[in-house]
């Protein structure tokens, strides 16, 4: 099953790319691995869950900005390269702000984590870091980037 097709079959679908918002690449392939930038809970041009978790985000809407995240990476990935080259997701590294006595960030990028995974299945499996930041641009809850391992080929 396609990605495309198995995202329609969870009621997902994938946004239009975002364009970056500084002087880089959204994907940057080196060798045979991708490295796609941060991505926030954007669809389409509509900014989603800013503020603090703890504060104006809950957790459970922490756990869905993620999934925003993460859908806006397989954007990423399948406008960029396309999904039929990638052998596997290797690790993502999610950012969070929240107030300081709030502690749920293996819940909130748990939201990632399963979507790549009810997705992707094996090619899904990954390692990843959860930070704490002071502060994220727009004041968005949550970011996520993420690399993959593409096939090997000639023509990338």
């Amino acid at each position: 099953m396609n990605l495309i097709s198995k995202l329609q079959k969870l009621g997902l679908t994938l946004s239009e790319v975002s364009r970056p918002g500084g002087n880089y690449q959204s994907v940057n392939i080196r060798g045979n691995i991708a490295y796609v930038a941060i991505q926030f809970p954007i669809l389409g041009e509509k900014y989603l869950f800013q503020g603090r978790l703890g504060e104006q985000i809950t957790t459970e809407h922490g756990y869905e900005a993620m999934k925003y995240c993460a859908l806006n990476v397989l954007s990423q990935i399948e406008t960029k390269i396309g999904f039929d080259k990638v052998m596997g997701l290797n690790h993502i590294e999610a950012y969070y702000q929240s107030t300081t006595d709030w502690d749920d960030g293996p819940i909130v990028v748990n939201g990632a984590s399963d979507l790549f995974q009810m997705v992707l299945e094996e090619k899904g499996t990954h390692s990843r870091t959860i930070l704490g930041v002071a502060g994220l641009p727009r004041n968005f809850a949550v970011g996520l980037t993420c690399s993959f391992t593409l096939y090997p080929t000639d023509n990338l």
